[in-house]
């Protein structure tokens, strides 16, 4: 297939680079791609719709936040044949990140580890670029926009810059996911607490009812939750989501552990772990969380799928959706197509 064959020759060129030069080279290149028809080279998936949070998703496999963090290249990453995209994290005001390097793969364990640190253009520029994007002007897809607090915000005033990117990014999103699962914004996960959690999602929910009467539209609100997490945890966060009538959860993000890279090059740096080596932890927390939730809300599984047969083991484990970020890097858009196949043949 074109786009496979394409892949394996641009692949040992990209993966010689720096991660995130990389990672600045591709999605200014697929942009322009796209704008001369890149998705008539890519073979797009079988229309598999499935209902989740309200929404009619074209099939059941995502793009994961993080990708593209300020909504610069929808359209390019609509060609892939996704069957809903999120982009983000974005944060109130702008800001640089963390000092580079903070990107390095792990090719031994198809593996990447980060510490970007929620880098982006802030939410107003996010905004601008999301209404600018043909996805959206011509209403082509599912687009989740993906939220967080900036740096230097305070963790006992983190709500407010939620609060704040929720309003602005309501009008344009189908769903808005909160990040409060990074490792790499100080004191980040602190709001997975169970009295932090119960703060801010009273919060959020407040918010969403009044922009939902605003808006006369209902946005469905995610919260993505980290694979770091112990089973009693799992339960508090579960209890919160029911009580307060979130949309969905999102599990998982990156992992600090380490031990299933121990000894590789990079191993050591410090960041969020994607990848292969996230697979069983994030399908153990969307075990635990179907366990406690039952049909409540619906899981959107996330972390080391390579492969149709990985997708699907998110799927019987609980979620029912899936996203794909690393494994998009390691083996290239064939992979959104075959987990889509796989998806659509074991219903």
């Amino acid at each position: 297939m074109p786009d496979k064959l394409l892949y394996g020759l641009a692949r040992p060129f990209l993966f010689s680079l720096d991660a995130e030069a990389a990672h600045n080279l591709v999605l200014p290149s697929l942009k322009r791609a796209a704008a001369f028809g890149l998705a008539k080279v890519i073979s797009q998936p079988k229309y598999d719709p499935r209902s989740v949070m309200g929404i009619t998703f074209p099939n059941p496999v995502g793009l994961a936040a993080g990708l593209d963090k300020d909504g610069a290249y929808i359209d390019a990453l609509a060609s892939f044949g996704f069957g809903f995209i999120e982009v983000g994290t974005v944060t109130p005001r702008a800001q640089p990140g963390n000092p580079k390097p903070r990107m390095f793969r792990l090719p031994q364990a198809n593996a990447i580890i980060n510490r970007l640190g929620f880098n982006n253009g802030g939410v107003d520029a996010f905004v601008t670029n999301v209404q600018a994007s043909r996805f959206y002007q011509n209403k082509e897809g599912i687009l989740g926009l993906n939220i967080g607090k900036n740096a230097d915000t305070p963790i006992e005033r983190a709500a407010d810059d939620y609060l704040f990117c929720l309003e602005k990014v309501y009008p344009y999103a189908s769903y808005v996911t909160v990040n409060i699962s990074s490792p790499n914004t100080k004191n980040l996960r602190q709001l997975q607490g169970a009295s932090e959690l119960d703060a801010l999602l009273s919060r959020l929910k407040a918010a969403q009812q009044r922009l939902a009467d605003r808006h006369r539209r209902y946005v469905p609100v995610a919260l993505k939750i980290a694979p770091d997490i112990e089973s009693e945890q799992i339960k508090n966060i579960a209890d919160a989501l029911v009580r307060h009538k979130m949309d969905a959860v999102i599990a998982t993000n990156t992992t600090t552990t380490r031990d299933a890279v121990q000894g590789l090059p990079h191993a050591a740096e410090a960041g969020g772990l994607s990848g292969a080596p996230v697979f069983d932890l994030s399908n153990n927390v969307i075990r635990a969380l179907k366990a406690e939730l039952g049909d409540a809300l619906p899981i959107i599984g996330v972390g080391g799928i390579f492969s149709g047969k990985d997708a699907q083991a998110k799927i019987d484990a609980g979620a029912s959706l899936v996203q794909l970020y690393t494994g998009l890097i390691y083996r290239g858009p064939a992979l959104v197509r075959e987990c889509a196949a796989a998806l659509c043949k074991s219903r």
